[in-house]
C-alpha cells in the first residue's frame, strides 16, 4: 500500500498570531522581532513580504523597505499554546502525527483517509476546524506525497493557504524546477559542496553516484542526499506521544545587547546554568558532561566530561570557572579573563576585557552524558545531602509561586530569563511533556 503523508505549514505563523490576536494589525506589514529586544526580525508577515523584507533581517533593513512596517515582539508561549490546539485537531483524524516544528507537522493518513471522506475530505476538515478554533487569519498550506520528503517540499510550492500533491511519476517534473536549497536538509554550505563537485541542480544530483557522494561527505549524508536525488524517504511519521530520548539539555540566549561588563556576563551564564540543571531535575535527570560557548567579536567555547553527575545550576557554574583556567582546558575561554590566578565563584569584580574579546553576544550552556538520577547512588556526605534536599524545596517554592521567587544571590538584579518553546521545538523537556501530556489525554478518551 502506497502511503499517503500530509506535511502542514502555516502560512507566516509568527506573524498571523499577532494579525489574529490584534485585528489592528490585519492587512498591515508587520515584523516580529525577538522579544529581548534584539533588532532582528525573525518573522514578516505576508504584507511585509510582498513588499520585499525578508527573514531573517535587520529592522533597520526593514523599515528602509517599508517604512510603515510595525514591529511585534515574539511570543512563544502563545504560539505553543495554539500549536496544541491545532495538534488536538490534527490527531483526530489519525495516531501517526509528528511534530516537526512549533508551526510544521507531518501526517501519516495511510490507513485513516477513507474514514473521512479521502485526503481532501481530511484537508477540509482541518482547514473548516482551524479557522473555527483557531482563527480565521491563520491559515496553512499542506503537502501531499507517498513520503515526508516530498510531502515537505511541497507544502511550500503554492503558498499561503495552498494544497500541493507530488505524486511518483511527478519527481522528475518537478525537480527541474525546484533549487537544491528547496530540499530541507540541503544548506547553502551542502550546496557550495554539490556545486564544487559539479551538482547545480536536483536533476544533476538524481545521477550522481552514491560513492562519490560519501567521500564528498561520509556514509549518513552522503546516503541521505543519494535518495533525495531519487525522491526516495523510508522515515516513519514518528507519533507525537512517543517521547523523545533525551540525550543532551542546553540553553541558548542572544543577549538584549552587546555586553562588555564581565560581572553581568557571568550572571547570564549562571541563569543559564541554573535553566538547564532545571530541566534535568524536572527530567529526573544527572549530567557528567557540560559545554560553554560565548560568542562575541570572537568566538570562543569549551566542554569538558566530569568525574561526577550534576544537576545545579551552581555545579554547572563551578565547573564553567574552573574552565576559565587554561591549565584546564586545551581550548580555553581563559583568553577572555584579563588577570590570571584562582578565580573563584565570589571573584567576579573583573569589568573589562583585553583586547582579544571585546564583548559578548550570544552564550550557550549544554549538558551531555545524561544518567537517570535514580541509577546515581546518593551522596554519603551530610553537606551534598543538604544540598540536595534545599534544591528540591526551592524548586517546589518556585514551582508553587513562579521561576525566581528563589534564586541564588548573585544573580540579584540580573535578568531573568525564563525558558521557552523555540521555533524548532528541540527542547526535550517541552517534547516530553507534551507526548506525555497527550498520551494521558488519549488513553482517557479511550477508556
Amino acid at each position: 500500500m502506497q502511503r499517503i503523508i500530509l506535511h502542514i505549514d502555516f502560512d507566516s505563523f509568527f506573524a498571523s498570531v499577532a494579525q489574529q490576536v490584534n485585528p489592528l494589525f490585519r492587512k498591515r506589514p508587520i515584523g516580529v522581532t525577538a522579544t529581548n529586544g534584539r533588532t532582528c526580525i525573525i518573522a514578516a508577515s505576508r504584507e511585509a513580504k510582498a513588499l520585499g523584507v525578508k527573514s531573517p533581517s535587520r529592522t533597520y533593513e526593514a523599515q528602509g523597505i517599508c517604512p510603515s512596517i510595525i514591529f511585534v515582539p515574539a511570543d512563544f508561549n502563545l504560539y505553543w499554546k495554539i500549536s496544541k490546539t491545532f495538534i488536538k485537531i490534527c490527531s483526530d483524524y489519525t495516531p501517526y502525527f509528528e511534530i516537526f516544528s512549533l508551526d510544521e507537522v507531518f501526517m501519516d493518513i495511510t490507513r485513516t483517509a477513507e474514514l473521512f471522506g479521502g485526503t481532501q475530505g481530511i484537508i477540509d476538515k482541518i482547514k473548516s476546524r482551524l479557522a473555527e478554533e483557531v482563527g480565521e487569519y491563520i491559515t496553512a498550506s499542506f503537502g501531499i506525497s507517498h513520503n515526508k520528503l516530498l510531502a515537505k517540499l511541497a507544502s511550500g510550492m503554492n503558498k499561503p493557504n495552498g494544497i500541493v500533491e507530488i505524486k511518483p511519476q511527478d519527481v522528475q517534473s518537478v525537480y527541474k524546477n525546484t533549487e537544491l536549497t528547496d530540499i530541507c536538509g540541503i544548506g547553502s554550505r551542502i550546496q557550495a559542496r554539490l556545486n564544487q563537485m559539479g551538482i547545480y541542480s536536483l536533476p544533476q544530483l538524481s545521477v550522481a553516484p552514491l560513492n562519490a557522494l560519501i567521500a564528498e561527505f561520509g556514509n549518513v549524508e552522503g546516503h541521505f542526499l543519494y535518495q533525495v536525488g531519487r525522491g526516495e524517504d523510508d522515515r516513519k511519521v514518528i507519533p507525537h506521544t512517543e517521547a523523545p530520548d533525551v540525550k543532551s539539555a542546553g540553553r541558548n540566549y542572544c543577549l538584549p545587547q552587546n555586553e562588555y561588563n564581565t560581572r553581568k556576563i557571568y550572571q547570564n551564564v549562571y541563569e543559564l546554568c541554573e535553566e538547564v540543571s532545571l530541566k534535568l531535575r524536572r527530567l529526573n535527570k544527572k549530567a557528567r558532561g557540560v559545554g560553554f560557548y560565548l560568542r562575541g567579536d570572537i568566538n570562543m567555547g569549551v566542554n569538558h566530561t566530569t568525574g561526577q553527575y550534576m544537576n545545579t545550576g551552581r555545579e554547572l557554574f563551578e565547573t564553567f570557572l574552573w574552565l576559565l583556567d587554561s591549565e584546564n582546558s586545551e581550548y580555553s575561554v581563559r583568553p577572555m579573563i584579563r588577570n590570571s590566578g584562582d578565580l573563584t565563584f565570589r571573584n567576579t569584580d573583573i569589568q573589562s576585557f583585553p583586547s582579544i574579546l571585546t564583548y559578548v553576544r550570544q552564550i550557550s550552556v549544554w549538558t551531555y552524558h545524561l544518567e537517570d538520577s535514580s541509577n546515581i547512588p546518593s551522596s554519603i556526605f551530610p553537606k551534598q545531602q543538604r544540598e540536595q534536599k534545599l534544591t528540591e524545596i526551592m524548586d517546589k517554592i518556585n514551582e508553587r509561586f513562579g521561576t525566581h521567587t528563589i534564586r541564588n544571590g548573585f544573580l540579584l538584579y540580573a535578568d531573568k530569563l525564563t525558558t521557552v518553546p523555540n521555533g524548532f521545538m528541540a527542547d526535550r523537556y517541552e517534547r516530553k511533556t507534551f507526548a506525555d501530556t497527550e498520551e494521558t489525554r488519549l488513553s482517557n478518551l479511550k477508556d
